[in-house]
């Protein structure tokens, strides 16, 4: 069973809210329609309520089950913009500056979520990341002891060899462009814990470099990625995170058990990797949009937001309706406390 049946079977017994600001995308629509018709959850459209009904109409999607929510009709207005005006990052604006934020669908949403009036967000369909970001960094908190907003990509993959029956997670291909130690420390963790937490396995991060476990010295990226290693298997053991890291590892060693025995490579995430932490974005976007093109059969979700204290998705522009409901499965078990994801009652039932 592939990675997003198994995940809304998990949701189905715990539907959550998701809102979407660009509600009036078909692709959009089509992802609602689907997350609604398996009662998964109910999806809240942001925008104008008649273009919604006008091209839900134009696409024959029912709108039974989806609730259309717009801005400027909203009983949240005058609550969103207190919230706003008392953001440190916006003290500055007048408050006809701040009332038209509120309005835009991109902050209506963030503020929606970071209020618990949505359980998660999934947004990017049609904006840029520059549109799209800013109010979720703004406004949704980071977890307690991470500092860096990061992203992360989930390929369901052919191979069950590889990853987690054919699962794998990479990061960051969409957020911090070249990341400090200090930065991929948070990214390696804060990843591993959402590889857990939706897969119930232990994960087992590869930070990855051009070497596998060289004793060179003097080389940049060398040096970054072991020393990120090493700061993460101490923040992992200090969080009694379900996680185990190696690196620097070369992505063959990380994922093919034969080449990492060949490497001379013998822990216990060396050729059984199922999560890989890139050393900069520019080569994990790479990877992450070339294996989709290459091979029709691998599935690419996200990009999902980590370290935030709510489930976030900043998708990408290209995504299809099919990848943006596994997006919307992926968040919303995101919501789920992992005690009820994968409790006893959850698995003796399936």
């Amino acid at each position: 069973m592939k990675l997003i049946e198994r995940l809304s079977q998990h949701l189905k017994r715990h539907p959550k809210r998701i809102a979407f600001p660009e509600g009036s995308d078909t692709r959009i629509l089509q992802a609602a329609y689907k997350f609604a018709k398996l009662k998964l959850g109910i999806p809240i459209l942001l925008g104008d309520r008649e273009a919604i009904e006008r091209q839900a109409a134009a696409a024959d999607l029912s709108l039974s089950g989806i609730r259309l929510l717009q801005p400027d009709h909203s009983d949240e207005i005058n609550h969103f913009t207190e919230t706003l005006r008392n953001s440190p990052e916006y003290k500055e604006l007048s408050d006809k500056e701040i009332r038209q934020l509120v309005l835009n669908p991109h902050y209506f949403g963030a503020l929606l979520v970071a209020s618990s009036g949505a359980d998660a967000l999934v947004t990017g369909a049609c904006a840029a990341p520059s549109v799209t970001l800013r109010p979720i960094r703004d406004l949704i908190p980071l977890q307690r002891e991470v500092k860096t907003l990061s992203s992360m990509l989930v390929l369901d993959t052919p191979n069950p060899r590889i990853g987690n029956n054919g699962v794998l997670f990479l990061a960051d291909c969409g957020v911090v462009a070249d990341p400090t130690i200090e930065q991929l420390t948070d990214i390696a963790v804060t990843v591993g814990t959402l590889c857990h937490h939706l897969t119930d396995v232990t994960a087992r991060v590869a930070l990855l470099g051009y070497t596998t476990q060289t004793s060179r010295t003097g080389c940049p990226i060398v040096s970054k990625m072991k020393e990120a290693t090493r700061l993460a298997k101490e923040k992992a053991v200090h969080l009694k995170a379900p996680i185990e890291i190696e690196g620097e590892l070369q992505v063959d060693a990380a994922l093919n058990p034969q080449i990492a025995k060949q490497k001379q490579t013998n822990g216990s995430v060396a050729g059984r990797a199922n999560v890989l932490i890139f050393p900069d974005l520019p080569s994990g976007n790479i990877v992450s949009k070339m294996l989709p093109m290459i091979c029709n059969e691998i599935h690419s979700y996200g990009r999902v937001l980590t370290g935030l204290s709510k489930p976030a998705a900043e998708l990408n522009r290209g995504a299809s309706a099919n990848e943006i409901f596994g997006t919307t499965v992926i968040v919303g078990c995101q919501a789920v406390d992992h005690r009820f994801l994968f409790g006893p009652s959850v698995i003796n039932d399936l």
